[in-house]
């Protein structure tokens, strides 16, 4: 099943404590995506900041706002208990407990109150953000959006730009990625070659102890099978058992069907992987703002 939202976590979160034992987050982390069946890789999702568990995460924020309603406490650093109020909404036998359910709780209100900047408590609309958001998953929805449309507007100029640009962008890429040597070796390299179905080569790393030979071009079209084929037979010509073939288009399934099976080890990178590359590697971006995200640092109160 999908990685339940942090609503959804709510209510067995509160049953777990329904002993009014003591339990930590990670016991409650591992006992929940058991209920939940969480696979191995669902279990192991990264939000796009690389820094937390999906799943951990909206376990996370569930507690935080138990806690904020009054009906979880945190006896010690790192545990969690029911508290009177919880046992009492359990005894209601509730369907479910989310953000509408809690808000009959005064100091749940206050929290979200606080939460909240002036124009969202006067006039002005608050930002488009879904109930069933953590404050996490919203950032994370919005850096997705805000990459997806860079990649979009970066393949598109690129699209736009002459070959001779492509070629130079590619060799911008590869270096960028670790290959080629300097940056001088790799400009020497890309479209001096010449040999039907092959634009360039360059260098596996700075020593160069492997060529990975190269066929870079923008296309509109779909890449078929053929253009695959030809540059393969190109590689044998040269003794090569590695290539990249790069473009601003698609392959057909012919295409990366012939490539994962033949004995040559061809690599297609697609327009939209190769934008995604680019925004990864830093090649035709530039950093706009950095948002650092900071958690507390429960180790400090160690000695407390």
């Amino acid at each position: 099943m999908p990685i339940p939202d942090y609503q959804t976590v709510m209510l067995p979160l509160l049953r777990l404590a329904a002993d009014d034992a003591e339990h930590s987050f990670r016991e409650a982390v591992e006992k929940l995506a058991e209920e939940f069946d969480l696979t191995d890789v669902e279990r192991s999702e990264l939000l796009p900041s690389g820094t937390a568990h999906v799943f951990a995460s909206r376990v996370g924020w569930a507690r935080t706002y138990l806690k904020q309603a009054g009906l979880l406490a945190a006896p010690k650093r790192g545990v969690f208990r029911i508290t009177p109020a919880g046992t009492a909404l359990l005894a209601k036998n509730p369907s479910r407990i989310d953000n509408s359910l809690l808000n009959q709780f005064e100091s749940f209100r206050s929290f979200r109150a606080r939460g909240k900047t002036e124009e969202e408590q006067g006039s002005q609309p608050a930002p488009m953000v879904r109930p069933d958001q953590t404050p996490e998953d919203a950032m994370a929805f919005a850096y997705q959006r805000i990459r997806r449309e860079l990649e979009t507007e970066l393949l598109e100029q690129v699209k736009a730009a002459s070959p001779a640009f492509f070629e130079r962008l590619v060799v911008d890429l590869l270096v960028a990625m670790g290959y080629g040597g300097s940056r001088q070796d790799a400009g020497r390299a890309i479209g001096k070659s010449g040999d039907g179905g092959i634009d360039g080569m360059i260098k596996e790393d700075r020593l160069g102890l492997d060529v990975i030979y190269i066929q870079a071009k923008r296309w509109d079209g779909v890449v078929g099978r053929p253009e695959i084929q030809k540059f393969a037979g190109a590689l044998q010509g040269q003794r090569a058992s590695k290539g990249v073939f790069i473009t601003t288009s698609t392959y057909s399934r012919d295409a990366a069907e012939y490539a994962s099976v033949i004995a040559t080890k061809i690599i297609l990178i697609d327009g939209e992987t190769l934008a995604a590359l680019m925004v990864d590697h830093n090649v035709a971006v530039t950093r706009v703002g950095t948002y650092e995200l900071k958690r507390v640092d429960t180790d400090y109160f160690d000695g407390e």
